[in-house]
């Protein structure tokens, strides 16, 4: 077993991410910081380091405990990584998601200029 593993690999092997080329775009994207620092995909882990992920509204944190390569069983990635987020973060997945949709009547065409300044004032008090 290598002593470093390349990030992108490592977020798909411990299950954060289901495709490696998901884990590979968020690397490029900037949602994965190694110790604080932007880490591209090809950025070598090893043991000890912090990772940080944003999916989503949710901040994940992981510590590596072993570097791995090849994706494992869910019952074994406590093995490999140490789950550091913050209970407040988990939270964010269970909160109530508020949509806000305003119903129109086929046909009616698009919105007047009238209109949505009576969408954007219905918008604004719920907010």
């Amino acid at each position: 077993m290598a002593d470093s593993v390349r990030i992108d690999k490592y977020l798909w092997a411990i299950r954060v991410f289901k495709t490696r080329s998901e884990a590979t775009d968020a690397c490029s994207g900037g949602k994965v910081k190694v110790s604080d620092t932007n880490a591209k995909p090809s950025k070598t882990v090893g043991p000890g380091d912090h990772i940080t992920v944003r999916k989503g509204m949710v901040t994940y944190s992981f510590k590596v405990l072993k570097p791995l390569e090849h994706r494992v069983g869910a019952s074994l990635v406590p093995d490999y990584a140490e789950n550091l987020t913050d209970p407040a973060e988990l939270e964010k997945l269970h909160a109530p998601v508020e949509t806000f949709f305003v119903r129109r009547d086929r046909g009616t065409g698009r919105p007047t200029k009238k209109d949505r300044r009576e969408m954007e004032a219905l918008w604004d008090s719920l907010q």
